[in-house]
């Protein structure tokens, strides 16, 4: 299998803001090297029974979650949920034949990059406007990237299980 996407490595005397950036870009690089060269079955393919968890779902998962903590949490855009609603509050994790890597894979981006502009206007002190649900209150942007890097971090680990189990490859 050819790796097309490059993953970099924060340089290891970057300042702050660079080091976070480069660790969470890193973070997406790596979920995105998971999925490369595969099908749309087997990114859709719950692997690791009795989970339903697939590498689509974790990329549908993150492009939500990249929705949230950027746009609703960090500036309070209000915008709907992409995968999941009411009905089924897990819908990101739900993938059925009709989801594609094409459609996932162009909105967890389109999500990375409203979610670098949406960063880029502020400065690690500065609070978002939306405020956490047990304190009621705000989160600086150092803590959201620092939350998001190990929101990635997470769910590669499973990203790396589920690939293994598709096609037996492993590795970073």
């Amino acid at each position: 299998m050819t790796t097309t996407t490059q993953r970099t490595q924060p340089a290891q005397n970057a300042d702050e803001r660079a080091m976070l950036e480069g660790w969470l870009d890193y973070h997406r690089q790596t979920l995105a090297v998971k999925c490369e060269g595969l099908t749309d079955a087997q990114l859709r393919t719950a692997a690791v029974p009795p989970s339903e968890l697939s590498l689509l779902g974790l990329v549908r998962h993150m492009a939500e979650v990249e929705r949230h903590w950027f746009r609703r949490v960090l500036v309070g855009d209000a915008p709907d949920p992409i995968y999941y609603d009411e009905a089924d509050p897990d819908g990101d994790f739900h993938t059925g034949e009709q989801d594609t890597w094409d459609e996932a894979h162009g909105t967890w981006q389109a999500e990375i990059e409203e979610a670098r502009r949406n960063a880029a206007r502020h400065a690690l002190d500065d609070l978002s406007v939306g405020k956490g649900r047990a304190t009621g209150e705000p989160f600086s942007l150092r803590w959201i990237y620092t939350h998001m890097i190990e929101e990635y971090a997470r769910h590669n680990g499973h990203a790396d299980l589920l690939r293994e189990r598709v096609d037996g490859t492993t590795g970073d």
